[in-house]
């Protein structure tokens, strides 16, 4: 192993198991630090998060339309690496994973509830619902993971340079600045913030995992059991990993789309048709005609609670994921024209995001519009989302094979995310081989699973994911300055 290797690799192993420790054995500090600078971010740093991810769209949509959108992510003559179906399969597992199961029914149930400055529970709200759940799904996280995605793998394939996040700032500090302590500074804090992200969003789907377990054959909801799953999955996505993206991550990603697709399309015939449609239909065009005041909305003289606990938190995690699956698509866009890749990591997942909520969204709320469900019984639902998407389907024709899809789908998500952040942290550790050794992915892919069972033992979860979004934090300067860096470069190129 190369010196400058190990070092930050090392340097990466020592960050997070030190963090690990803290939220595990000392959960209460670990806890209250990690709100109290979460909350002086979101208060204090909300609307350069609300510019900042509305600016990522417009850079997007510019260079896409732009001369340079012609150009391809490698030599003038090379042919993308994957088919479009894979490569769509793999960026959309990775970028969204788990959570579009997790929060698909439960995130417009919360906000149909709880709106912002309107009664709970009206049509007025359902609308709010649908509409704040697109904004959050919709384009803004895909442009974020494109910012990142679309650097790199312009220098990785057009450019020679290895797979790793500095290497963007080449134009701007030159190799030496690379190779030097901000070169380093920047792939310590992806990693660290792609193992939280993975890390987090695994015990996310332990939870729900065991809870459509327990909903649907009484299996009890405990922590052994919980142990158990990741025992399992762990296994499966280690192999995927290891057996590298042609095999084994191609292979789930390409089963985890078609499942994803069969349940959309079974959960539309047994629900509520027309007011899927409707829905769909109307809050894309409130969606589209109010992204610009929506993206800037906040409140200087009255209450901004639902901005920062929403909109301000999703952009921030958003940004902290955006290493990790930048990076990851990067190593998967080999041979696409700039033009391509925006036009299929940014407009295509942000419409199957949407269509995916429209669909799931309006089967937990068309309960709440029509009485079958109180509107505390659906706050139940909002506060404890890993079971509310078993609870809802339960009330529509065939809700025991929609659920037990689901919980296919659960864990099929749950392995492509691990499985590419195993990927990923791989990369970032081995210099940004894009075929990093099979040791390296093992041993992360062991420290994810130890770390989730070890956050669960403690109920460190969330602390957790709050810390990775506060050391995400200078990652909005770091995408600022890589759309900077890759301007630069561009105008280099004759077209």
């Amino acid at each position: 192993m190369k010196k400058k290797n190990g070092l930050v690799f090392i340097i990466s192993l020592i960050l997070t198991g030190t963090i690990a420790l803290w939220a595990v054995f000392l959960k209460d500090s670990f806890t209250t630090v990690s709100n109290v600078v979460l909350d002086f971010i979101s208060i204090n740093f909300g609307w350069l998060y609300l510019i900042v991810m509305l600016f990522f769209i417009v850079f997007a949509v510019a260079i896409a339309l732009s001369k340079y959108g012609k150009i391809k992510l490698g030599p003038d003559d090379s042919k993308p690496e994957y088919k479009t179906v894979s490569w769509f399969a793999m960026l959309f597992g990775c970028g969204m994973g788990v959570g579009l199961v997790f929060w698909g029914i439960s995130e417009p149930i919360s906000h149909f509830v709880n709106p912002m400055g309107m009664e709970g529970g009206t049509a007025e709200a359902a609308e709010f619902a649908m509409r704040e759940s697109y904004m959050h799904r919709g384009i803004h996280p895909w442009a974020n993971y494109a910012i990142i995605g679309l650097a790199l793998a312009y220098f990785q394939f057009r450019k020679n340079k290895p797979g790793l996040i500095s290497t963007i700032f080449e134009p701007l500090i030159g190799e030496k600045g690379v190779k030097g302590f901000w070169g380093k500074l920047i792939d310590v804090l992806a990693i660290f913030a792609t193992v939280a992200g993975v890390v987090t969003s695994l015990g996310l789907g332990v939870l729900q995992i065991n809870s459509g377990l327990n909903y649907l054959f009484g299996i009890p909801t405990t922590l052994v059991i919980q142990i158990i799953i990741i025992a399992v999955i762990s296994v499966i996505y280690i192999w995927s990993a290891v057996s590298g993206i042609d095999k084994g991550i191609k292979l789930i990603s390409d089963a985890n789309l078609y499942i994803a697709i069969g349940l959309m399309i079974l959960v539309f015939i047994v629900g509520p048709k027309i007011e899927i449609l409707n829905n769909f239909t109307n809050t894309l065009g409130q969606y589209l005609g109010d992204i610009v005041p929506e993206s800037l909305m906040t409140k200087s003289y009255s209450d901004n609670s639902w901005v920062e606990s929403w909109r301000v938190f999703y952009w921030s995690w958003w940004i902290a994921w955006a290493p990790f699956v930048g990076v990851f698509i990067a190593r998967i866009s080999r041979g696409r024209t700039i033009r391509e890749f925006i036009a299929g990591v940014v407009i295509a997942p942000a419409l199957g995001s949407l269509l995916w909520f429209a669909i799931f969204g309006t089967l937990g709320i068309n309960l709440g519009i029509n009485g079958e469900l109180a509107l505390d019984t659906l706050a139940e639902i909002a506060s404890v989302p890993e079971t509310g998407l078993f609870v809802v389907m339960q009330k529509y024709p065939l809700g025991m094979v929609l659920s037990l899809i689901a919980l296919v789908l659960l864990c099929t998500f749950f392995i492509t995310s691990a499985n590419s952040g195993t990927f990923v942290l791989s990369m970032l550790s081995s210099e940004g081989d894009l075929n990093p050794p099979n040791g390296k992915k093992v041993l992360w892919g062991v420290v994810q699973a130890v770390l989730a069972v070890g956050l669960l033992i403690a109920g460190g979860l969330e602390p957790l994911q709050t810390i990775s979004i506060v050391a995400a934090f200078p990652f909005i300067f770091i995408m600022i300055f890589a759309c900077v860096s890759l301007v630069k470069a561009l105008k280099s190129e004759k077209v």
